[in-house]
């Protein structure tokens, strides 16, 4: 083998490095950063470290795809406010996507920029693709809203989505993970830009927001993301379960099947961000909102909650008793939502996004959960007020106990196999009133 060290690249390569500095341990200058993620396409940009206490419960996945991460970049890219407020949800589609497109390419050039002042970085996609082998858990790479809020962009507003200073809800978010330091890093800003108005909670065809500032996961996922994720895996199986297409087309008129090539053919498209089209804060938005609120509301907000629409619920849910009794003009439509948890600790980790406050109504009770199998642990559930809390181990005395086979349960809580079923064969055994085991099957979809 002939003496790699006389190899002209490797030559080149030496003396490349005895032109420049070290990057090794290189601080790098902050308003360097900022004005490279400026100029190529970001409309603001924060920095923040990756030991910040902030990032605490994001450290870990952040370094298990980029172990060399030192500093987070996040950076915003603003969405145009009009086309997101329109009831045409193509016209706001093509926002959202052009917009995400403009930001991962955003994103690539500042990556690209960096690797040519000879600093490591990684560009994650603002939305997809992710990383399906891992869903129905954390298929994303990094939780772009919690580092933004970290890096000064912003604060979650409660409608969930961070909402900028300046811009108001209408951005999309970015990260770039970078192998050096900054001089300088951004603190969150000291004030929330939410304004409370709870404009978002009217919206809402699910009521997936409450007055009180309580989340329905599930209710948002069925029916925003049907066409993604989960509800494209329903939406096959409806085809497979059906007999010919007579029968598919009972279950899905035509409307919903071009619908479905138009996500596949074209990217998938949203069915609602309503609580995003009506959020007046920000300083760049919030004028109109100001000057006449009613003028807002019914060029804003009326049009929206007055679209003759099919809202997409899972069956007996709170979401489906809220659009009969609140929006009676828009058609509440049964699905299932393909959130089908493939191991127990999905399942227990999930069930807080799955839980029906509404259908939880009256039920004040302490579950003691033992599973066996494949698959063993001990959990306690507490379902008391429309509030659930889950913890590790047994805790307090509980009203009934339930002693089941992994397996068993996942098939249960995937309607593959009944509870009836399971106690006949002895997977499932009970300890107290059956009908608690009803009413704990009630407050999931």
């Amino acid at each position: 083998m002939s003496d790699i060290k006389k190899h002209p690249t490797v030559v080149r390569y030496y003396e490349s490095s005895a032109q420049s500095a070290t990057l090794d341990n290189e601080t790098v200058d902050y308003d360097w950063v900022r004005e490279l993620c400026l100029e190529a396409g970001a409309d603001d940009v924060g920095v923040v470290s990756i030991e910040r206490s902030e990032l605490d419960d994001q450290r870990d996945d952040i370094l298990s795809v980029f172990p060399h991460a030192k500093t987070l970049i996040s950076f915003v890219v603003r969405m145009n406010r009009e086309p997101i407020r329109t009831p045409a949800r193509s016209i706001t589609n093509i926002e959202f996507h052009h917009t995400g497109d403009k930001m991962d390419e955003t994103a690539h050039h500042i990556v690209s920029a960096l690797e040519a002042r000879g600093i490591r970085a990684l560009n994650t996609a603002g939305s997809f693709p992710m990383e399906m082998d891992k869903f129905p858990g954390k298929t994303w790479v990094v939780s772009h809203k919690p580092v933004a809020v970290a890096a000064g962009l912003g604060h979650m507003g409660i409608h969930r989505i961070v909402i900028h200073p300046k811009f108001g809800d209408y951005v999309l978010l970015g990260t770039i993970m970078i192998d050096a330091r900054v001089n300088k890093e951004d603190r969150p800003i000291d004030y929330n830009p939410c304004l409370e108005c709870k404009l978002c909670v009217s919206a809402c065809p699910t009521g997936a927001i409450g007055m009180d500032g309580q989340f329905n996961f599930s209710s948002c996922a069925t029916h925003n993301y049907r066409e993604f994720l989960g509800g494209f895996s329903d939406w096959v199986e409806t085809i497979v379960d059906s007999k010919n297409v007579k029968e598919y087309r009972n279950k899905v008129p035509i409307s919903e099947t071009t619908s479905w090539w138009q996500s596949l053919s074209f990217e998938a498209n949203y069915k609602c961000s309503y609580c995003l089209a009506v959020c007046p804060a920000g300083e760049d938005v919030i004028g109109p909102f100001l000057k006449d609120r009613k003028g807002f509301m019914n060029n804003v907000l009326k049009p929206l909650q007055g679209k003759e629409e099919t809202v997409y619920v899972t069956p007996g849910s709170d979401a489906e008793a809220y659009v009969m009794k609140r929006f009676p003009h828009k058609t509440a439509k049964r699905v299932g939502n393909g959130l089908r948890p493939g191991t127990i600790r999905l399942l227990v980790g999930g069930m807080p996004h799955a839980f029906q406050p509404n259908q939880s109504s009256g039920l004040n009770c302490t579950y003691h959960f033992t599973f066996t199998g494949n698959e063993t642990r001990q959990t306690t559930i507490d379902i008391r007020d429309k509030k659930i809390q889950i913890r590790d181990g047994f805790h307090g005395k509980p009203d009934i106990r339930i002693t089941v086979d992994s397996k068993t349960w996942l098939k249960i809580v995937a309607k593959e196999k009944n509870v009836v079923a399971a106690l006949l064969t002895g997977k499932l055994r009970i300890k107290g009133n059956p009908k608690l085991l009803m009413s704990f099957e009630k407050c999931f979809a």
